[in-house]
């Protein structure tokens, strides 16, 4: 038979009495003890920083970042900025002066290493000529989609960035060099700047404006809430003492142990407030009780402390259980963030030790929290409520059951989002930059093949390229079968060589003086175009192996399944030319929309293996703590229920999964399995106290049921702060995590409670 023994109940009733009356007895030292801990934490959070490097998204020993980072080492192929405007006279001397102008102006920008356009081309001004000079009308056909768009009168200008793409993280004044960019670009008719790298630091503009801002919004909402409930300023004042000083406290041991903000940090303000808002109300609830039946203040507060403090501590710890599953994802950012919120709940913890026994008895006005307006009424509904779960426990568990078996079908049909600009609202002004490059460059989608070569660059090394470019042309489809819709620009070294020369490199490759004269043509390109020459052919610092690079585009606003199709076509067709031989690897893929189409492909296949850990973990807590298997299993079910329910709809509705909601299902889990702790501690005393099931029903409702509501009523007007946010798998995460938690408020109050009653029938908890 289970023990009906809550977490720590009787096992350790001294400690918990003991630590309450030292908190009570030294909450003045402690609360000044709290604010230099605050103070520390926001002087040394000034030293945070973003980790904006997409690389920096991957596991370091991920095999989709190993080309990735080559590429980046041999070309700087990622740290490049597009510059682009429109110019009805391009191919004309005046559109074309405008354009090697504005080419020298933007080379000539602090931080810019080189900059090209159909203005630093080998023909220079005749390059114009495309009616009468062939070899210019193949060059700027050849350069269509990178510096020249096929209209013919949009022109951009590839700004290569100094440093390279694996400085993305340090180079000091990046930010201003892109300013510097937009600023030149506004002058221009259409004028905007794109790419990878400024779409990294314009998000991570916003993220940082998201995680200053929304952050402190949500926790001011959640607070104010609060005070219209409880009508005292004190207790607005405290919980949002509490979140302030675990957040800043949070924020303040990351910088001093070298953490990185990341894309999905904006977040960790959201689940610092959640810890934190519902431990302070248990805590509310239970001293206005006390206070109620008369006890003096501190003796409330110390009472109060010591019934709740196993199942605080228990709460917390399964609050670092669900964080911390994430440090197992193979996604950096999620990984980072597990790291950050498990320190962020433990903070809290320690801020609700150094600032409730304080603000709870510091002077006399306002001590005791008011009723809340109409709680007469939630009152008798939730003796109501409790009527119906003690009549009616098969037909709710049913309806439960078939929620979740319809939701768990919604789940087979999630699909991932995996167009990077879909993160950013329409209308902003990198959607708007992107906008442009889609519809009139051949789409943003920009990625590569690197392909080793040996030196010195032969005919018969440039004719196995050009074979496997014109298979890419042909026989890459895009969804639909339509071929050759695939990809909308293949370019490399061979395709420079082919328009420049008079002969085929097909016809030079079985001739000695074909492959001189090719490795002659690739000396001088060399010589003359040096910048044009390294984006084509380049030497791996790390090994000093040559790499041949094919620069590929493909639209960008495609599903997940066209964009795998496509990618999957490209592999194939360079491990059948560019097979592995014992002298050389193999050719690869990579660039930046391969690993975009990874990235929450990946972190939908984590969330799932964090979700069990967190399950696991907080299922093997909750039995130790409860002493108690059953008691363990049954309060997971209220806080699954929601999240199958939610995702599963998602699936139903065919929403994308984004960044954001790829981390739902752990940490709601760990978030709402909170209030399963209170209510089924608050149900198992009672039970134990008199052996009736419906009154242990009624008093758990009364108490930790109360504020559950109150608490859920907070946050989620905290977390509609988030839904502002102009990131959009922020926005995602405010509107689920507000789902999540009214599912769970209805699981804890409904399907838990129902669990338990049976379960206290079946085992004879009841007596």
């Amino acid at each position: 038979m289970d023990s009906a023994v809550p977490i720590r109940q009787e096992s350790e009733p001294r400690l918990a009495a003991s630590v309450s009356r030292w908190l009570v007895r030294w909450r003045t030292p402690l609360a000044l003890l709290g604010l230099l801990l605050g103070l520390f934490g926001v002087e040394r959070s000034r030293q945070l920083e973003y980790s904006r490097s997409i690389a920096s998204m991957f596991d370091r020993n991920d095999p989709a970042i190993i080309p990735f980072r080559r590429l980046g080492r041999t070309f700087g192929a990622n740290a490049a900025v597009l510059a682009v405007y429109d110019d009805a006279e391009l191919f004309s001397p005046v559109g074309f002066d405008r354009l090697s102008k504005l080419t020298q102006q933007l080379a000539a920008v602090p931080g810019i290493g080189s900059a090209t356009s159909l203005a630093t081309t080998p023909l220079g001004r005749s390059i114009i000529a495309t009616d009468t000079n062939p070899a210019a009308a193949r060059l700027v056909q050849l350069m269509e989609g990178y510096t020249v768009g096929s209209d013919r009168r949009t022109a951009a200008v590839v700004c290569v960035l100094a440093g390279g793409a694996e400085a993305d993280d340090g180079v000091p004044g990046r930010g201003d060099t892109i300013d510097a960019l937009r600023e030149i670009m506004q002058y221009y008719p259409s004028g905007t700047v794109a790419g990878e790298t400024v779409m990294l630091r314009d998000g991570f503009a916003m993220l940082r404006r998201d995680g200053n801002l929304l952050g402190t919004t949500a926790g001011l909402l959640a607070s104010v809430v609060l005070l219209l409930l409880f009508r005292s300023l004190r207790w607005l004042v405290a919980p949002l003492a509490v979140v302030l000083l675990a957040l800043w406290s949070t924020r303040g041991l990351l910088a001093v142990a070298g953490q990185k903000l990341t894309m999905v940090s904006t977040m960790l303000s959201a689940m610092v407030t959640v810890v934190a808002i519902a431990t302070v109300v248990h805590i509310i609830v239970e001293f206005r009780r006390r206070r109620a039946d008369g006890e003096p203040a501190e003796q409330a507060l110390t009472g109060a402390l010591t019934q709740l403090f196993w199942p605080i501590i228990g709460a917390i710890i399964t609050d670092m259980i669900g964080f911390g599953s994430l440090i197992a994802s193979r996604v950096g950012p999620v990984h980072d963030f597990g790291v950050m919120t498990v320190v962020g709940a433990g903070m809290v913890l320690l801020a609700v030790a150094l600032a409730i026994p304080w603000f709870a008895l510091a002077g006399r006005l306002g001590g005791d929290p008011g009723r809340v307006w109409g709680e007469g009424k939630l009152d008798g509904g939730l003796d109501r409520l409790v009527g119906r779960i003690v009549q009616s426990p098969g037909p709710i568990l049913a309806v439960a059951v078939g929620l979740i078996g319809l939701a768990a079908i919604g789940l087979t049909r999630l699909e991932v989002q995996t167009d990077f600009i879909q993160n950013f609202r329409a209308g902003s002004p990198v959607v708007e930059s992107y906008e442009i490059v889609e519809s009139r460059l051949g789409g943003a989608g920009v990625w590569d093949i690197l392909l080793p070569a040996a030196e010195p660059i032969d005919a018969a090394t440039l004719a196995r390229v050009a074979a496997l470019e014109a298979r890419l042309r042909a026989d890459v489809t895009a969804a639909g079968g339509t071929t050759g819709s695939g990809l909308t620009k293949v370019l490399s070294i061979a395709d420079l060589l082919e328009t420049v020369s008079p002969v085929s490199l097909a016809n030079l490759e079985s001739s000695a003086v074909g492959s001189w004269m090719v490795t002659a043509a690739v000396g001088l390109l060399r010589q003359q175009l040096p910048q044009l020459a390294d984006s084509l052919i380049g030497r791996d610092p790390a090994d000093g192996s040559t790499w041949l690079r094919v620069m590929l585009r493909a639209r960008e606003r495609q599903p997940a399944a066209a964009k795998r199709q496509i990618i999957d076509q490209v592999r194939s067709l360079v491990t059948e030319h560019f097979p592995a031989t014992g002298r050389q690897p193999a050719g690869e893929v990579t660039g930046f929309f391969v690993l975009l189409a990874q990235l929450v492909e990946r972190m939908l296949a984590d969330q799932w293996l964090t979700f069990l850990l967190a399950a696991g973990g907080i299922f093997l807590l909750l039995s130790f703590g409860f002493r108690s298997p059953v008691i363990g299993a049954i309060a997971l079910v209220p806080n699954t229920l929601p999240i199958v329910v939610v995702l599963g709809l998602l699936g139903w509705w065919g929403s994308p999964i984004n960044m954001g909601t790829a981390m739902i299902a752990a940490v709601s889990l760990g978030l709402s399995v909170d209030s399963s702790i209170h209510y089924t501690t608050a149900f198992r005393r009672r039970l134990a106290r008199d052996g009736a099931i419906r009154a242990a029903l009624e008093t758990a409702h009364q108490t930790a049921g109360r504020a559950m509501i109150f608490s859920t009523l907070a946050l989620v007007v905290g977390f509609l702060a988030l839904t502002t946010s102009g990131f959009m798998p922020t926005v995602s995460f405010g509107g689920l995590s507000c789902l999540t938690l009214l599912g769970g408020l209805i699981g804890n109050l409904v399907v838990l409670p129902v669990l338990l009653s049976l379960a206290a029938s079946r085992f004879g908890w009841g007596g």
